[in-house]
């Protein structure tokens, strides 16, 4: 395997470092053009004379098809004009997107060719397969603090639960009978159930798209929609077992037994989108669609969080991944996402692995969680990153119409949280004794570690994975949206990391600014003006302008939690490879805030959501019509007096502990010391331009540390681990699982 040399860029930011070349090297420009639209994967596939091992490809009748997701350039019009093509070569509508502007469908590979010379066509990529990637998760995380929350008399919180906050689970399924679903008056707090996978939208079928299903507000194209995916009457909600275990821990109620298995976000509201199937497997296509109908329904239900325990092993860029494109709308619409770093930490000779970051973890707008293992204590001075927990940077590419290869190379994950030995709600069947779910019956060993009494509907299990610590930051964003709805997804993703604590001896690429602390994150919430969202969508508010609510000061950064006084990391990352801090984060308003604006190397791009206006019982501004995006020419990211840091780090070394390696710690008590480059002008986008410093990992070189990136992963052809699977929990596939399952060797 290629090794890499990280260094760090001088001068100009290199966004698109890493540059290589791609074969066909000699091609012409209009065919180099054409091949830099297709996914890494599924070139690979067409050039292939084997029979598929992928999912999405398989021979019919002694012609190869693929399954693929076209993502058109431009709206409507061209979404028609494609179809209408796809049909003509031999193909099948399986799915016309919302979200994105995109189609999937089946057809012969060697259309593929053909179509990405297209000027409609923007990216074709293939529909990848799609799998699950005063209780302790209160404790350690410092959410039973004083100034966050206690537990009162029937059941009842003091203090923020997530009340009036909507929580999207994307997963296989939440067993809404489920004791810990309920409020403090026995209801269930799921409020809406649907399954993505009755739409048939990523079957190889003849297809089901004939124009008569749409979003139209009130139209009977919706209703019809609607009516197919509704789930809220199955009996047996997840069959699986992962979507449940997930959604306790972000918001069950378990006090009702020993061991108490409460979520952080214990009364907030919950929605079940089903996007993985009775063995956990989804496609990407799956995914979008559930995303979609979050995004649509975002305003109705205030749905505020979207969880995605879920990691895909794309090749693709951030800037062309269909999942990626999906979840920077979500953001744009004012949803916090929050997802997976994957489960891809160390390969299987037990190597430490760096670049396996998984999509849309590998997305600059999302929240990206690694684990940490708490080893079964609330002190956190023993606390490590988990070994299987992925580290970045990310590696998705892309190729330029030269025919050059680029690697993101953005620094992940955001965050840790707790992943390892988490104990939460079991679903069963819908009778009267407990039916274990598929992950439960298999491995019985995790329903006896959990030591509940195992009652129907009050079942519990223990796993371990990116997967549940995921959830335990969506449950506390739930927490920092109650205690101020007017925060923005990327406010709210800084305020995370900045009062984040280090876990000592990991890296940025480990553990990104710390392990998560609930307390700092509420307290940052509190002090900032509530009207900001709303400020933000009109254009009301200038680069600087006052970020604190009157009369309010900024909080000490530092919280208690297990008894110990805890320091905050004071830093963040910004534009996908630079690390900042500073009181002005806080205090002063930055335009990066905007949830529209996507900054990551020196692309800037700004994302806006169009309403559907009022129409007979239909009001106006509630439901998503369409996303438009700009590339400005002059934008504001950063205000003077936000301090960089990213300098500070140095030349990339693994031996060294610089650049991408730097220990958290280091620069974290740098920031606490005033150290840094405070901006005395802002950073702003010029002429297409963002004159900072990044780190940037580049290539060529191969390191005699004998790093490995990722399994599999080539860097000549740009092809991230097997062929793009989509992973939490460690996997379906039983020795993965068990490997999770047993905590991967650690205690």
């Amino acid at each position: 395997m290629r090794g890499v040399l990280l260094a760090l860029a001088a001068g100009t930011l290199a966004p698109l470092a890493a540059a290589q070349p791609a074969s066909p090297h000699g091609a012409p420009p209009a065919a180099r053009a054409a091949l830099a639209k297709m996914a890494a994967d599924l070139r690979a596939e067409m050039s292939s004379v084997k029979p598929s091992s992928v999912r999405w490809a398989r021979d019919v009748q002694g012609v190869r098809h693929v399954e693929a997701i076209i993502v058109a350039d431009g709206g409507q019009r061209e979404l028609d004009d494609l179809s209408a093509h796809l049909v003509r070569v031999g193909g099948t509508i399986l799915r016309r997107h919302q979200a994105i502007p995109a189609i999937t469908a089946l057809l012969p590979a060697g259309q593929l060719q053909a179509l990405s010379h297209r000027k409609d066509v923007a990216s074709i990529s293939p529909n990848r397969t799609v799998m699950r990637s005063a209780s302790a998760v209160e404790a350690i995380t410092g959410s039973t603090n004083s100034q966050v929350r206690s537990t009162g008399f029937g059941g009842h919180y003091a203090g923020l639960d997530g009340t009036g906050v909507g929580i999207a689970v994307l997963d296989s399924g939440i067993m809404k009978t489920h004791r810990s679903f309920g409020n403090a008056y026995g209801m269930s707090r799921v409020r809406r159930s649907v399954d993505m996978l009755k739409s048939r939208g990523a079957m190889w079928s003849s297809g089901f798209h004939d124009g008569s299903m749409s979003y139209v507000p009130g139209g009977t194209g919706l209703q019809k929609y609607e009516a197919l995916v509704a789930n809220d009457g199955n009996p047996n909600h997840d069959p699986y077992g992962h979507g449940t275990h997930v959604a306790s821990i972000a918001a069950g109620r378990g006090s009702y037994q020993a061991p108490d298995s409460t979520g952080i976000a214990p009364n907030a509201d919950l929605f079940d989108v089903r996007v993985l199937n009775d063995q956990g497997l989804g496609t990407m296509s799956d995914v979008i669609e559930g995303i979609e109908w979050v995004i649509y329904h975002a305003r109705e239900y205030k749905i505020r969080v979207m969880n995605l325990s879920l990691a895909a092993n794309s090749s693709e860029s951030w800037r062309t991944d269909p999942l990626c494109l999906a979840v920077r709308n979500a953001t744009a619409a004012g949803i916090t996402v929050v997802a997976a770093a994957g489960n891809f930490g160390k390969s299987t000779n037990g190597r430490e692995v760096y670049g396996a970051i998984g999509a849309p973890g590998n997305d600059p707008s999302v929240i990206t969680v690694g684990a940490v293992n708490y080893r079964n204590t609330v002190d956190r001075v023993d606390d490590s990153v988990n070994l299987f927990s992925s580290r970045g940077p990310t590696r998705g590419s892309m190729l330029d119409e030269s025919g050059m290869r680029h690697v993101d190379n953005l620094l992940k994950p955001d965050l840790v949280a707790p992943g390892n030995r988490i104990v939460g709600a079991a679903a069963t069947g819908p009778w009267s004794y407990p039916t274990w779910n598929r992950i439960a019956a298999a491995n019985p060993q995790l329903v006896n570690a959990s030591g509940a009494q195992q009652y129907y509907g009050e079942t519990l299990m223990m796993l371990s994975g990116t997967s549940v610590a995921v959830p335990v930051v969506s449950g506390t964003v739930a927490l920092m949206l109650q205690a101020n709805p007017g925060l923005t997804p990327p406010l709210v993703k800084a305020m995370l990391q900045y009062s984040a604590q280090p876990v000592a001896g990991a890296n940025l690429l480990q553990q990104g600014t710390g392990l998560l602390n609930v307390h700092g994150a509420v307290m940052l919430s509190r002090a900032v003006r509530t009207d900001l969202s709303t400020l933000v969508g009109m254009g009301a508010i200038a680069p600087g302008a006052p970020l604190l609510r009157i009369g309010s000061p900024l909080p000490s950064p530092s919280s208690v939690i297990g008894g110990r006084n805890l320091n905050w990391s004071r830093i963040a990352f910004v534009g996908g490879n630079r690390v900042v801090g500073g009181s002005a984060l806080f205090t002063a308003y930055q335009p990066i805030y905007d949830p529209g604006i996507t900054w990551a190397n020196d692309s800037v791009r700004h994302r806006v959501a169009t309403y559907w206006p009022a129409s007979g019982t239909s009001p106006g501004g509630v439901y998503v019509k369409s996303f438009s995006e700009s590339w400005p020419a002059r934008q504001v990211l950063l205000t003077a007096s936000v301090t960089d840091l990213t300098s500070l780090a140095g030349r990339s070394s693994l031996i060294g502990r610089t650049g991408m390696f730097t220990p958290t710690q280091n620069l974290s008590t740098w920031s606490a010391s005033g150290s840094g480059l405070v901006l005395s002008e802002g950073l702003v986008l010029s002429e297409g331009l963002v004159l900072s410093e990044g780190l940037v990992l580049s290539e060529g070189l191969v390191l005699s540390e004998g790093l490995v990136l990722s399994e599999g992963l080539v860097l000549s052809e740009g092809l991230l681990l097997s062929e793009g699977i989509v992973m939490s929990e460690g996997g379906l596939f039983d020795a993965l699982l068990n490997r999770i399952i047993s905590f991967d060797g650690e205690p």
